[in-house]
């Protein structure tokens, strides 16, 4: 690819910080407008929570899968795709009729959501060939992410009380408009100089695991947990997780490179990710329920209310990589550990009638927790890992980030669903068990960040890395499959 002139690198960077908009913000934007597609779709919970699954599941499920199609067929191409079908699965959306209507469009958004995220990632690598403009990119690329996330309630707020739920997705039709024409202009194409092969098993087996485990925890309320169909569908899961860990590990290139988690810095990235976006999650799920449906605020007033949690995401995530990249990231994941579950903790006291300042104050905890724990995920991922796993590991940290949203949401509407139409104290004391959750997921975040960042994982990093470059050198002399097993055996 022909080196691009520093205006136009800088078009490239805008137009894949635009699309990350519109994928992240409408994991948050949504919340506040559940009440009111509660009121007009007249939704169950569990559509509610499907509403925002649907989402996030199929982002975890494919994230993996789309930046390997990319790095095959080409980059722009697979972003373009990502972007059209993004955009009508928005325009689907807001003209959805009933709830099943619009669970069907959200699926669809993320088929092209997942096209976009990573892919973007790997635009941006390729755009800024020099390490240190290509890592101030990446930083404002992450920048961005944050504040959609931290903004979405807010702007989803002020949209739903001027123009109607339904605005929350028609919003995004002419961004991504623009960001298609743009791409065509702007963009150039590019290819991985190899491209991960396919692997339809592994993708199926991962798409069961999560399905299987996410669908039984939100339909439980109404089917239960004994019935046959909830305990079937956890069977297929736990197959699907023992096919994984049986099948992936024969592949040259499998679809979740299990050999990853023989770093214990790695592990504990994705455990982290996971536990923190959890907690996240299931906050913004039952807050804005809290917010409007307990204590009677517009969605406006809701998602500034919200506003604190926003400002400390987009304020920290900056000064955190920075911490990272100076004293690693030990201090900035118990910071978050703490804060987590201190906000948890604290949270058991909300009631109908607590004082606006104290909940505000409460909220400032997740912002903390939120704001520090991004960075760190990402750099010990990725950290001593050899170029050719650096994308790899990023995608399944994403990944793990979803996946932690989804049970968030599940788990949180699960809980408290019986209590939603109820309100007032009814609400607030079935809210208990949700935030003790958020309490425990807080202290393992503390755990992971203790052990994940001492001198012994440091040596598991190594070794995992040792091997990786071992068989990259392998790859690049073409050595036979027999020599690739023997290298993994003895990894």
């Amino acid at each position: 690819m022909p080196e691009l002139s520093q205006r136009r690198r800088f078009l490239v960077l805008a137009i894949c910080c635009a699309s990350m908009v519109v994928v992240v913000m409408d994991i948050s934007i949504v919340n506040v407008a559940l009440p009111a597609i509660r009121r007009d779709l007249h939704a169950s919970v569990s559509g509610l929570q499907w509403t925002v699954d649907a989402y996030t599941l199929v982002l975890a499920c494919l994230l993996l899968l789309a930046g390997s199609t990319a790095d095959r067929v080409g980059r722009r191409r697979i972003f373009q795709i990502g972007l059209a079908a993004f955009g009508l699965g928005s325009l689907l959306c807001s003209l959805a009729p009933g709830i099943g209507w619009l669970i069907a469009a959200r699926v669809l958004q993320a088929v092209g959501g997942t096209m976009l995220n990573p892919v973007a990632m790997a635009i941006i690598a390729t755009t800024f060939p020099d390490r240190a403009e290509r890592a101030r990119a990446i930083g404002v690329f992450g920048a961005t992410s944050g504040l959609s996330l931290g903004l979405g309630p807010i702007l989803g707020g002020a949209l739903v009380d001027g123009f109607g739920w339904r605005s929350i997705f028609l919003i995004n039709v002419p961004i991504v408009a623009a960001a298609i024409v743009c791409t065509a202009l702007f963009v150039p194409e590019s290819r991985a100089a190899r491209a991960r092969r396919f692997d339809p098993v592994g993708q199926t087996l991962v798409v069961l695991v999560l399905g299987g485990v996410v669908y039984p925890i939100i339909e439980s309320g109404g089917a239960g947990w004994t019935s046959p169909v909830t305990l079937g569908l956890l069977a297929v899961a736990v197959l699907g997780v023992l096919g994984i860990l049986g099948y992936e590990p024969r592949r040259a290139d499998p679809l979740l490179e299990l050999r990853l988690f023989r770093s214990v810095p790695f592990t504990s990235a994705i455990l982290t990710a996971l536990f923190a976006l959890c907690g996240f999650g299931a906050f913004l799920f039952v807050t804005t329920l809290y917010l409007q449906n307990v204590r009677g605020m517009s969605a406006l007033t809701a998602g500034l209310c919200l506003l604190p949690v926003g400002a400390l995401i987009v304020v920290l995530a900056p000064l955190t990589g920075r911490l990272v990249g100076t004293r690693g990231p030990r201090l900035p994941l118990v910071v978050s550990g703490v804060a987590l579950a201190l906000g948890g903790g604290v949270s058991i006291w909300l009631g109908p009638a607590t004082p606006l300042p104290a909940v505000l104050a409460m909220y400032l905890l997740f912002g903390v927790a939120q704001g520090t724990v991004n960075p760190p995920i990402t750099n010990s991922a990725i950290s001593g890992m050899p170029a050719s796993m650096a994308g790899v590991a990023a995608s399944v940290a994403s990944a793990g980030r979803q996946t932690g949203t989804t049970l968030g949401v599940a788990i949180a509407g699960t809980i408290v669903g019986s209590a939603a139409s109820r309100g007032g104290t009814a609400f607030t004391g079935a809210e208990h068990d949700v935030w003790w959750l958020v309490v425990g997921l807080g202290v393992g975040i503390l755990v992971l960040g203790l052990l994940g960042t001492g001198r012994w994982a440091s040596d598991t990093a190594a070794r995992a890395a040792a091997l990786f470059e071992g068989l990259d050198a392998g790859a690049t002399a073409g050595p036979s499959r027999g020599t690739r097993v023997h290298a993994r055996g003895n990894g």
